[in-house]
């Protein structure tokens, strides 16, 4: 029976480092959609998103098999019930993502009022903060978890520097107020990709040390 629940967790943890990695993706192509103005990519990472909703309907119902069947314990129940809010984490990351790949569609190969600097950075902080908050899962690594609340730091200033200069862009142009908009939202959404990170990690310092830590301070 034990070793049966360890295989079963076991290849649960497989199935969310897929659904990280499809996440991660899905960052990638939409920023650099943004930034080529490439609608087919665009349509890419909006087409990927049902793979990521079905594989959180999959491992959502895996989770709640594990538990019916098995009666996992203690640490055993804190793994899988981390397991199944860190799909729903993962899922609305790949809604954000695809988010980002519909602002390409709607500005329509229109030119951008700058190039992209910051929200390119943006994205490879998080996309780094989906890897490393599922490692921290996997290896149930505290010290990784919290470094995981520095980076989103890092993204939240970013996204306060894209929003003040945007608006700048607004105030001095009012013609750029329209993409300057999508602009922002999209920082906003990379924000909010970080936050999902964020709560990865808290549920790895609660999977630990069964105690609730903010990490966003």
């Amino acid at each position: 029976m034990r070793s049966g629940l360890e295989q079963a967790i076991k290849e649960l943890q497989d199935d969310l480092m897929r659904m990280g990695s499809l996440v991660e993706e899905a960052i990638d192509k939409a920023v650099r959609s943004l930034a080529d103005g490439d609608k087919e990519l665009a349509q890419e990472v909006i087409a990927a998103d049902d793979l990521v909703d079905a594989l959180e309907r999959e491992i959502d119902a895996k989770c709640m098999t594990l538990i019916a069947r098995q009666q996992p314990l203690a640490k055993d129940l804190r793994t899988i019930g981390a397991a199944m809010k860190i799909v729903t984490d993962l899922e609305r990351m790949a809604d954000h993502a695809s988010d980002i790949a519909k602002v390409t569609i709607r500005l329509d190969g229109e030119p951008l009022i700058k190039p992209l600097v910051d929200i390119p950075r943006m994205a490879t902080l998080t996309q780094m903060m989906v890897k490393n908050a599922l490692d921290a899962y996997i290896r149930e690594d505290i010290q990784l978890a919290e470094e995981i609340g520095k980076a989103d730091d890092e993204v939240d200033h970013l996204y306060s520097q894209i929003f003040r200069e945007l608006l700048l862009f607004m105030l001095q142009d009012p013609r750029t107020i329209n993409q300057a908009t999508y602009l922002i939202f999209v920082g906003r959404y990379l924000e909010r990709i970080g936050d999902h990170a964020t709560n990865i990690g808290e549920r790895v310092v609660y999977l630990v040390t069964g105690k609730n830590k903010d990490l966003n301070i």
